[in-house]
C-alpha cells in the first residue's frame, strides 16, 4: 500500500462509516428495504507503462463510490457499490486474465476501465461481451471502441480521439495560434488501437487543412531499450513538428534519444503523453512551452469546478492526471444504474445495468450532477427519470455508448502542465 493510499482512504472508510451510523436507523425505520452491496470491478493499471496512472485513478474512483454510498445510506438505509481493483499492467492478456477473474470469481456485473484503448477492446471482445458484463472505459479514447462490436456492452465517459485528432491539426497548422503553425508533421505512434486511431485522424485533418504528414511510424506495445531506428524513420522526411501518441513508459525513452542522438525536441503532445514523468525524463527546459491536447473538461464547469473541490477535500491535492474526473464519472452512471435497479426491485445483473445507463444519464429527466446522489436517489424513488451531468461534462450515451467531450490545449511550463484552452464540442469541426 502506497502511502497516499495509507493516508487517505481512511477518510473515505470513515465518511461512510459515519454517515452509515447516523442514518441507516432513521431510514430503515421509513420500511425502505436496505440495498444489497453490488461488487463492480475497476480494471486500472498499476504497472506497465501506464502505471503512473493506477493510483490517481483509484482515488478518483473511491471518491465516486464514497460519494454514492454516503448517498445511498442516506436515501436506501446502506451503501449499494464496493469497487474490486485489479491490475490490467497496460496489457491486453493481463487485462483479459484479470477481467475474467473479476467476472468469475468476484461476480462482478461492471467493470469500470481499463486505461488503454487497446486493452479495452481486448476485454470487451473476450470477456464482458460474451459474459453479458457492462463495461465503462473513463480513457478508452481510440475510435474503434465505436465499431467494436460489444452487443452494446462497451460504453465510455470520455470522447473519441475522432474529436483529438481535428483539434490537434487544426493546432499545427495555425488554425488556433497563428504564431505556432507547421506545414510538415510526423507522428510516433503505439502501435496499438489507441495509437493508430489518433495518428490516422490526425493525419486525415493535418492534410485536409493543406499539410503534408512526412511519417507515421508505429512502435510496439512492449517498452523497448532504444528506439533509434524508428526516430530514423520519423526524422527521414524533415518533419517541423512530431506528434507523440505513446505513454510515459515509452515516450521517456524515446523523447530523450530523439534529444541526444538527433537533436530534436520539437514535440506536439497528446493525451497518453501528458505526464510529469516527461519532464522528469527530459528536464523541464527541453519541454518548456511545448503544446499538447487532450480530451478535458472545461475548467469552468460546473461539475469540473465540484469534482476537484471534493478530491482536494479527500485528499489534499488537486486531480494530478487526466482522465480522472472521467472515471469518476464512470463510477457515478454504473452506480445510479445499480440504484434504478434496486428501486426498480431487479436484480442487479450486467444486462440490467446496461440498460438502465442511458435511463439514468441522458435527457428527458431532471439533471442531477457531481455528489448530487442523494437527490437523485430520492427523485429515482418517487418515480422520477434522471439525467447525469458530470465532472468532465455531459454523459448523454449515444447508440455505439460514445459520448462527446471538449478537447483541451495545454503546455509544458515552468516544469509543470497547465491548460491554455478548451474547445467545446460545437467548436470542433467534424471532418
Amino acid at each position: 500500500m502506497d502511502q497516499r493510499q495509507a493516508t487517505h482512504r481512511p477518510i473515505l472508510t470513515a465518511a461512510r462509516a459515519l454517515v452509515a451510523t447516523a442514518l441507516l436507523g432513521g431510514v430503515a425505520a421509513l420500511g425502505f428495504a436496505q440495498p444489497a452491496v453490488v461488487p463492480i470491478g475497476a480494471l486500472l493499471d498499476f504497472t506497465g507503462p501506464l502505471g503512473e496512472f493506477g493510483p490517481a485513478h483509484r482515488d478518483a474512483a473511491e471518491l465516486a463510490a464514497a460519494h454514492l454510498n454516503a448517498a445511498a445510506t442516506e436515501v436506501f438505509g446502506g451503501p449499494i457499490i464496493e469497487l474490486v481493483f485489479e491490475d490490467a499492467a497496460t496489457s491486453a492478456s493481463i487485462g483479459i486474465d484479470r477481467a475474467r477473474k473479476l467476472v468469475d470469481v468476484d461476480g462482478v456485473p461492471a467493470i469500470v476501465g481499463p486505461l488503454a484503448s487497446g486493452v479495452a477492446v481486448a476485454v470487451a471482445e473476450a470477456v464482458t461481451a460474451p459474459a453479458g458484463v457492462l463495461q465503462v472505459s473513463q480513457s478508452a479514447t481510440s475510435p474503434l471502441l465505436t465499431i467494436v462490436d460489444d452487443d452494446d456492452f462497451l460504453f465510455r465517459t470520455i470522447g473519441s480521439d475522432a474529436l483529438q485528432g481535428v483539434v490537434a491539426a487544426q493546432l499545427a497548422r495555425g488554425e488556433i495560434y497563428p504564431e505556432y503553425a507547421f506545414t510538415r508533421a510526423a507522428t510516433m505512434y503505439l502501435n496499438n488501437p489507441y495509437g493508430q486511431g489518433l495518428s490516422n485522424a490526425f493525419a486525415a485533418a493535418f492534410e485536409a487543412r493543406g499539410g503534408t504528414v512526412t511519417a507515421q511510424v508505429p512502435h510496439p506495445d512492449e517498452p523497448q531499450p532504444t528506439y533509434a531506428a524508428m526516430l530514423e524513420q520519423v526524422f527521414a522526411g524533415d518533419p517541423e513538428v512530431v506528434l507523440v501518441m505513446s505513454y510515459p513508459g515509452q515516450a521517456t525513452v524515446f523523447l530523450t534519444e530523439a534529444r541526444d542522438l538527433f537533436g530534436f525536441t520539437n514535440f506536439q503532445y497528446v493525451d497518453g503523453s501528458k505526464s510529469e514523468l516527461i519532464i522528469e525524463a527530459m528536464g523541464a527546459e527541453a519541454v518548456e512551452g511545448r503544446l499538447g491536447t487532450a480530451p478535458g473538461a472545461d475548467p469552468s464547469w460546473g461539475g469540473f469546478v465540484a469534482f476537484v473541490e471534493a478530491f482536494e477535500g479527500a485528499y489534499g491535492q488537486r486531480p494530478p492526471l487526466p482522465f480522472m474526473d472521467s472515471i469518476y464519472d464512470a463510477v457515478a452512471v454504473v452506480g445510479l444504474a445499480v440504484a434504478k435497479a434496486h428501486v426498480d426491485g431487479t436484480p442487479v445483473s450486467g444486462a440490467v445495468l446496461r440498460d438502465n445507463l442511458r435511463q439514468v444519464a441522458n435527457p428527458p429527466g431532471e439533471t442531477v450532477g457531481v455528489n448530487d446522489f442523494a437527490n437523485a436517489f430520492g427523485l429515482l424513488q418517487a418515480g422520477s427519470s434522471v439525467a447525469y451531468t458530470g465532472a468532465a461534462g455531459d454523459v448523454v450515451f449515444d447508440e455505439f455508448g460514445d459520448v462527446i467531450t471538449a478537447v483541451e490545449i495545454w503546455r509544458y511550463a515552468g516544469a509543470t502542465i497547465e491548460s491554455l484552452m478548451i474547445r467545446t464540442p460545437d467548436q470542433i469541426p467534424h471532418d
